[in-house]
């Protein structure tokens, strides 16, 4: 019998060139497609949508407390849509530009608002607000029931739930440069999940 050197008896086995390529490629392109993922993720929630939590009731029954949503930062910013009455939206509160609120349009720039005992009225024309429940209306009367025109560059918002909403009727106008988002969509809870409206 003859002996075997024990490294004769397991081939050496080397990959081709063309399979060590073909790895490296493929570990690149992981990489490659992994940078490009976060890249797009962040190009989307810096400059287009941004995860929001809210707080408070002020908005209620379109928005709840502790409800997760998209704000659209890009349509306002770029032009690409004009600020509509109706529209929610998130702006950096007058009074202290370190807090975000949430509310809804009522009164554009130059238009005539009025507030007296609870309906609120635009151009002389009284709203019609499906989205104010009869239970969260209130019977508030605002500067004496007068119209006041909104000032150019200024929009007037109230809270959905109006008897629980601090908003334009107690603190005044918010700023075009103040509002950097639209609310466009629940996340979560997963039972309200769809398009704000």
């Amino acid at each position: 019998m003859q002996e075997h050197d024990p490294q004769e008896l397991v081939p050496h086995r080397t990959l081709p060139a063309g399979a060590r390529q073909a790895g490296l490629w493929s570990t690149l392109s992981w990489a490659r497609d992994l940078v490009l993922s976060i890249f797009i993720a962040f190009v989307l929630i810096v400059f287009i949508y941004q995860p929001v939590k809210v707080e408070g009731t002020s908005m209620t029954p379109t928005l709840t407390d502790q409800e997760r949503i998209f704000i659209n930062k890009f349509t306002y910013r770029f032009g690409l849509s004009n600020i509509e009455r109706g529209d929610t939206v998130v702006f950096w509160f007058p009074k202290d530009t370190s807090k975000s609120y949430i509310k809804r349009v009522i009164g554009l720039p130059g238009d005539r608002v009025r507030v007296d005992e609870g309906r609120v009225y635009v151009n002389g024309k009284e709203l019609v607000e499906n989205y104010v429940p009869p239970e969260n209306r209130d019977e508030s009367t605002w500067r004496d029931g007068r119209e006041v025109t909104v000032p150019p560059g200024n929009y007037f918002v109230l809270g959905d739930h109006r008897n629980q909403s601090s908003d334009s009727r107690m603190w005044g106008w918010v700023p075009r440069e103040n509002i950097y988002g639209k609310a466009v969509f629940v996340y979560w809870p997963l039972d309200k999940v769809g398009r704000v409206h």
